[in-house]
């Protein structure tokens, strides 16, 4: 034990460095979604993230949208905390049968116009959860879905970029 302690002492970590950000791109990027979003609604846009049974990657990457690097506010996006404030419904994970009614009551409970995203693999179609005795599957197998946002899990760049593709191609409802 104590040989084994003293080696992992003297080792590197083993893991590989991570990409250099892109300032300039993310700054554009939000800029963008940010004009779209004012544009298309007359003013910023509101998120309602709902979990409907996730094992939490997506939301794990949902919430580095609100921290000091990506900074998603200055932008325009704001995460609300009740769907009757929201313009979008950002939902992840697969909808297990405890969840389906309270997201059934969340997407009725957001006014129009509404967008609902499905965040990830397992809200496209239940990902590896798919065939759980306690999984009903997709989202959109509960509700209707304007956009998915695939990936287990998705990036911040990519729920960003997703968001921005809803705002300048996507029908108002």
């Amino acid at each position: 034990m104590r040989k084994l302690l003293f080696q992992n002492l003297l080792r590197w970590p083993l893991t590989v460095a991570a990409p250099a950000p892109s300032k300039p791109a993310l700054a554009e990027l939000s800029a963008k979604v940010d004009r779209a979003a004012r544009q298309r609604l007359g003013r910023s846009l509101a998120i309602r993230e709902v979990d409907a049974g996730s094992c939490n990657g997506c939301e794990l990457e949902i919430h580095a949208l609100n921290n000091a690097y990506y900074d998603l506010e200055r932008f325009g996006l704001h995460f609300v905390a009740s769907p009757r404030h929201a313009d979008v419904l950002l939902v992840t994970g697969p909808v297990t049968a405890n969840m389906r009614e309270a997201l059934e009551r969340t997407y009725h409970a957001t006014p129009d116009p509404k967008w609902v995203v499905a965040v990830g693999d397992c809200g496209r179609d239940g990902g590896v959860f798919a065939g759980s005795y306690a999984c009903i599957g997709g989202v959109a197998e509960v509700i209707p879905v304007d956009l998915h946002i695939p990936g287990c899990p998705p990036n911040p760049i990519q729920l960003l970029e997703g968001l921005l593709a809803l705002l300048q191609f996507q029908k108002s409802p």
